[in-house]
């Protein structure tokens, strides 16, 4: 056996994670079975060792930033209503953050980084600044978005 520092992460996921505790097993006929504390599956997610939802939310977080800049030139269009961009926001990357979601073991510390993240992607499309002091609640409604943490409790429930 060794001890080396290591993930697996399939060769399609272009979010490299940073490596965690590898050991290895020897399953028989000259065969070792890596055992790996964090593995990358379906071009993306993640699953941990303990257990718990951190490396899926972060990747997935990860993973609607990357949507979120490929549609920005729409996402941020003045000339699209807000109604219509909150409808592309939901579609493309709100469901590309919360794929997966349904099994996740989230903790309160799981739903405020995705409540923050979201919430830097609506300033963004509504062009508002943390500084201009206008209520989440508002600049959801105005892009016709769900909260979060309910869309996350509709999916789990699903």
């Amino acid at each position: 056996m060794y001890n080396v520092m290591k993930t697996f992460v399939c060769r399609g996921c272009i979010n490299l994670v940073t490596g965690t505790r590898c050991t290895s097993v020897d399953i028989g006929d000259n065969a070792n079975l890596e055992l790996v504390d964090k593995f990358c599956y379906l071009l993306g997610d993640m699953l941990s060792v303990d257990g718990d939802a951190d490396a899926a939310v972060e990747t997935r977080i990860r993973t609607g930033w990357n949507k979120f800049k490929q549609l920005v030139p729409l996402l941020t269009n003045k000339d699209i209503s807000l109604i219509v961009t909150g409808r592309l926001y939901s579609s493309c990357v709100q469901s590309s953050m919360l794929h997966g979601s349904e099994t996740w073991p989230v903790r309160k510390e799981n739903v405020v980084a995705l409540q923050r993240a979201e919430m830097t992607m609506v300033r963004w499309m509504c062009g508002v600044k943390l500084q201009d002091r206008i209520p989440s609640k508002e600049l959801r409604e105005r892009l016709g978005l769900d909260d979060i943490n309910s869309i996350l409790q509709q999916n789990r429930m699903r």
